[in-house]
């Protein structure tokens, strides 16, 4: 019964990470769209706001599956899957956002950006040690 509680935990935390994070990176497209481009305060908030994302929503999936009887690793599992879902979002919808501060800005070299295999491993580290402090806040938390 485990398994099913972490799969719906995935769902619900990592789709609801997704649809918020592109929210915000529609926020950022908008603002990019603006004749400077977006400010630094505009992308300092977005990377707060990234932040704040990529932590709360693990830590809650984590809680969320230690407070079912689940154990440390299936909590971890579920955290990774949730950052890595959320990462995905970013990983799609951020060469757009790229790409429009390009053509404002004039830079012909952010029009052709794509994330290269070395940028997708890290990040799936990342996802890695995001999960992992995700599944001990939430250890922390339970």
């Amino acid at each position: 019964m485990n398994n099913v509680n972490s799969l719906v935990n995935i769902a619900v935390f990592g789709i609801g990470g997704a649809i918020i994070m592109a929210a915000l990176i529609g926020l950022l497209l908008v603002a990019s769209g603006s004749a400077r481009g977006a400010s630094p305060r505009v992308r300092l908030a977005f990377g707060c706001a990234s932040i704040v994302l990529l932590v709360s929503l693990p830590s809650l999936a984590a809680t969320n599956a230690l407070a079912t009887g689940a154990a440390f690793g299936t909590a971890f599992v579920t955290a990774t899957c949730v950052v890595a879902i959320v990462y995905a979002v970013n990983i799609a919808l951020l060469p757009v956002v790229a790409r429009r501060q390009a053509a404002v800005s004039g830079q012909p070299a952010l029009a052709g950006l794509r994330p290269s295999l070395p940028v997708l491993a890290t990040g799936l580290g990342i996802c890695l040690l995001m999960g992992l402090l995700g599944s001990v806040v939430g250890l922390a938390l339970a």
